[in-house]
């Protein structure tokens, strides 16, 4: 967490901006913690960020005792579980560190039930040892109820240590094991019997000069050896890159995961610098993905053009409306010589077929993707509506009209003929873990609370409705750039 040292800087991923809106100012945030319809993470210091908008807007206001650097925590039953490091990571100039833990019924301080339990030290670092006690990873296996924490930094090993799930003190008999070398701010997952240790590598608190970056490897052991993707040990400086910059902001660290339904899931971090906000820490939500076996950051949903393609079958998302033909003359293909001049055809436009479509809201169909201008969509961010993990809501309209997509009052989908900026006509988009999308209207026709349950959905591969989400093919969807 708190060192300096020169790597080199890789490469940047180039997409939207990165931060949540409010104030989302932090360093070292914990994974993401949800309490009572709030979410929460902590930082180094003692703070925290609180959103009560379902994951958008961002606030000071957490509290955990203690001080100390790089916290974590999770919930066990109905529990949360709170590690932190007291001084360590070379903070005031040591080595010397201790990873404490602690319980409380909830994270809201303004609960009567908001009391936390006196810490219990279960890891130490004397600074003469190779390792610091600092950055703590708390990882549950609720099968096998087992509750382990990594920890360590730049100037030792990682360490994975077994701690008791009822009380989480250090285990009996438990011994620290070095599982990496040359990272920190580590945290453990285990996904699909698969262990994976995720370490920030690189250059912290450096503001836009920092060069952290997210790496993992993985083992069928808790206590490794894990291997990246090239089976390059971590202990030997192995990983896989996860997130370096990206966007406009540079220096992302202390990975946490988030799944939000089932293969829908976030990760959480904080960029050193955000070049579009003074350069300063930030809380950053991003899509996480899972490709071969192995987890990456997906590609925030940002404005602009697509066509709306059902995974399902290809079939692109569109204005119900009379087919119109483009004239052609027919191409004798037959006779072509190679020396033949060849020319490029333009595009319908709009103006060729705007004159037959529909008077007010009109269905939503799937049909062949021919690159008509009625399966152009309009993907717009929109400003104070709220938003989401990761994202704000969006607005979808036809481009270069106001017919505007909408939950429909029979669980249908209609394009409306302007855009009102009802809840019905604002859509939720999300990458899931396979890289595809899934919309979801933020209203329901008729409700008075968000939706959360029920998205844009092919049936019989033509009909566009809103059901369940199944995390199948026909509620998937990808977002394809218009042709130019």
């Amino acid at each position: 967490m708190a060192r300096k040292h020169l790597l080199p800087i890789f490469a940047a991923l180039a997409v939207s901006a990165t931060a949540q809106t409010g104030q989302p100012y932090i360093h070292d945030p914990s994974t993401l913690a949800e309490c009572e319809g709030k979410y929460y993470t902590f930082g180094t210091g003692g703070g925290g960020l609180i959103s009560d908008d379902g994951g958008w807007t961002w606030h000071g206001g957490a509290e955990r005792p203690g001080g100390g650097a790089a916290p974590d925590v999770l919930k066990i039953g109905d529990r949360y579980l709170v590690a932190y490091s007291a001084t360590g990571g070379g903070l005031g100039g040591g080595h010397y560190g201790k990873i404490l833990t602690m319980w409380n019924k909830t994270l809201d301080p303004k609960s009567p039930d908001f009391k936390y339990s006196v810490a219990k030290e279960v890891a130490a670092s004397d600074g003469v040892e190779d390792c610091d006690a600092i950055d703590a990873g708390l990882l549950y296996d609720e099968q096998n109820n087992r509750l382990f924490v990594s920890y360590g930094t730049y100037f030792g090993n990682i360490r994975i240590i077994e701690l008791d799930p009822v009380t989480a003190a250090r285990k009996s008999g438990a011994k620290p094991v070095d599982v990496a070398i040359d990272c920190e701010a580590s945290d453990i997952l285990l996904v699909d019997g698969w262990y994976y240790l995720l370490g920030t590598h690189g250059t912290c608190c450096d503001g836009v000069n920092s060069t952290y970056n997210i790496v993992v490897g993985r083992s069928k052991d808790i206590y490794g050896p894990y291997l990246d993707n090239l089976g390059r040990d971590m202990k030997q400086g192995g990983g896989k890159m996860v997130v370096n910059t990206y966007g406009k902001a540079v220096g992302a660290g202390h990975f946490g995961r988030f799944v939000v339904d089932k293969g829908v899931e976030v990760m959480s971090c904080h960029f050193e610098a955000d070049f579009e906000r003074s350069g300063r820490s930030v809380l950053s939500i991003l899509p996480l993905t899972w490709k071969d076996g192995w987890p990456k950051a997906g590609k925030k949903v940002s404005n602009g053009v697509f066509s709306i393609q059902s995974e399902r079958r290809g079939y692109a998302l569109e204005l119900a409306t009379d087919f119109v033909r483009i004239q052609q003359e027919r191409q004798a293909w037959w006779n072509a010589k190679p020396d033949d001049p060849v020319s490029e055809l333009p595009l319908q436009k709009l103006s060729d077929m705007e004159s037959t479509w529909p008077k007010g809201a009109a269905p939503a169909r799937l049909s062949d993707y021919m690159l008509r201008p009625n399966q152009y969509w309009q993907i717009e961010a929109v400003d104070g509506k709220g938003g989401y993990l990761g994202n704000p809501y969006f607005k979808i309209t036809i481009k270069g009209t106001t017919r505007t997509l909408a939950a429909g009052p029979d669980m249908d989908v209609i394009v409306a003929e302007n855009y009102t900026g009802d809840d019905t006509q604002l859509w939720r988009i999300e990458q899931c873990t396979d890289g595809t999308y899934r919309l979801m209207p933020k209203r329901l026709a008729g409700t008075t609370s968000d939706n959360t349950k029920y998205v844009l959905y092919s049936i019989a591969d033509s009909t566009p409705i809103l059901k369940e989400w199944d995390n199948g093919d026909n509620a998937k969807w990808n977002l394809v750039a218009e042709e130019k």
